[in-house]
Order: structure tokens, then sequence, then C-alpha cells
């Protein structure tokens, strides 16, 4: 078997970064990679698509430098056709205290792209759910607001100063100020 495309992934402290304009280019690569295998594995399934979600689906926002990528799905079997897609291009399960169920799974690797190593967070969420929603508008809102990505790029620092570097302690602390963009 050939050498997969996604690398392993390790679970570190949150920080905050600086935008890299590569974060795109990274996205698009590998939201294409997934949808390619899920093509191949089943194509009796409805069309999947991915959105580029997070800070670095923000142009000049401040984060922690992970490409979140968010793959709808419209039933069980294209959930499941996602899964093993992602399985086969080296995803891995989640390796923290807190995990998504597989019902609405998230898968983690590692992408090395231009010879840096970029983390990935996989989101396979309902189509038809209040998450795709929300998480497609807060981005939307963040693009088209400087004021609040300079905003949330604070809070994220605040938490990080503040010792909250656990990925799902720092998922949690920064929901107030999405639930109020929201």
């Amino acid at each position: 078997m050939s050498k997969r495309p996604i690398e392993h992934y390790q679970v570190l402290p949150a920080g905050v970064k600086s935008y890299d304009t590569r974060a795109p280019k990274v996205a698009a690569r590998v939201g294409v990679m997934i949808i390619d295998r899920v093509k191949m594995i089943a194509e009796h399934v409805p069309a999947t698509h991915f959105e580029h979600i997070g800070s670095t689906a923000v142009p000049g926002c401040e984060g922690k430098g992970y490409i979140d990528l968010l793959i709808p799905f419209d039933t069980d079997d294209h959930r499941e056709a996602i899964k093993a897609a992602l399985v086969d291009l080296g995803f891995q399960s989640q390796a923290t205290k807190v995990v998504f169920p597989e019902t609405r799974p998230m898968r983690t690797g590692v992408y090395t792209y231009d010879g840096h190593q970029f983390p990935l967070h996989i989101h396979v969420v309902p189509a038809d759910g209040e998450e795709l929603k929300a998480l497609l508008l807060f981005r939307d809102r963040l693009r088209s607001d400087p004021e609040l990505m300079k905003a949330y790029a604070a809070r994220k620092r605040a938490l990080v100063e503040a010792g909250i570097t656990e990925s799902p302690d720092y998922a949690v602390a920064k929901g107030d100020f999405v639930q109020a963009a929201l």
C-alpha cells in the first residue's frame, strides 16, 4: 500500500498564531482529496462537498493554525462513506478527553504542504442540522466584520494567556463569544 497523504495527528496545547496565507490552498487540496475518495468508495451516495471553516477560513484571522473542514452528510450511508474515505486517506479518530459521537464524527490528521505541517480537523455533520448553519454563519460574520474578527482573536489570546490550552476546554471557553456573535 502506498503512503497515505494524511499523517499522524498529535494533540498539542492551544496557541494563537498569525494567519497563514497557505491555509485556503491546503483546505482546498485536502477537501478535494476527501471528495474524490468518497466518490471512489460509494458512488451511490449523495454528492459530497466541503466547507472551509474556523479561523484559517477567515483571511487575516489569528488562531491555532488548524485547518477545519466541514463535510455535510445527507444519510447514514453517506456519513459512513465519508468516514471510510477519511480512514482510507489516513485520518484518525480524536484522541482528546471529549470526543464527538460517531453519529457526528470528527477526524484529525496532518497534511504537509510547502514544507509545513498543517493540523486538520474534519467535522462530518448532518446537512439539515443547525450546527452546519451556525458554523457557516459564524465564519461568514468573521469574514465580513473586521472588528468582530479582531475581537475573536483577542478572546483566543486571552484564553491562552489564562492557561486554557487543552483543546476541548479551549473550545468551550470561546463558546460564549461564538454564541454572542451568532
